[in-house]
């Protein structure tokens, strides 16, 4: 899809938690995206987050002051990534279709994400080799960046192990 104004792919279409679960094996309490925003296959997804005073980890992180933990944070990144990779492979998972985690480098965290926030998801395709997926991440909250990662992922299909293509 290409906008004909600016010579640039336009955004996909939009998903909602019916499709975003179509495309991940998460669930509650693990699915960490709420919705697809945008997607433009080969190119980038932006999804969302609602954090809620809900969430099930709140309670023991932390009590007085419920963060939610950095490492749930790059795991939203990385399903953000996994519809992306799918897509982008023009692949439709089957529920026992799998991605793994390969590689997490340059992780940072900026700001604390805490209950009522909506975090924004950016995640672009760097490359794809060998079955290997690399992806620059970011997550935003009320526009300002919170936390960033360049993840690694391999995806497994019944198929193709370790290939989605």
């Amino acid at each position: 899809m290409t906008d004909s104004t600016q010579g640039r792919p336009k955004a996909g279409p939009t998903m909602d938690i019916q499709q975003v679960m179509r495309h991940l094996p998460h669930r509650y309490p693990f699915l960490l995206i709420d919705r697809v925003i945008e997607i433009v296959p080969g190119e980038g997804i932006k999804a969302l987050k609602n954090v809620t005073v809900n969430e099930p980890f709140f309670p023991g992180h932390f009590p007085s002051r419920p963060v939610m933990p950095g490492v749930l944070i790059i795991e939203a990144m990385a399903q953000a990534a996994g519809i992306l990779t799918f897509e982008t492979a023009g692949v439709i998972p089957e529920p026992d279709d799998r991605f793994y985690f390969v590689g997490i480098d340059k992780a940072r965290f900026r700001k604390p994400v805490e209950p009522g926030d909506q975090l924004i998801l950016k995640v672009k395709l760097v490359r794809s080799l060998k079955g290997i997926w690399k992806f620059d991440a970011s997550a935003d909250v009320d526009g300002r960046e919170v936390a960033s990662a360049e993840l690694m992922v391999a995806p497994e299909s019944k198929g193709d192990k370790g290939d989605a293509r």
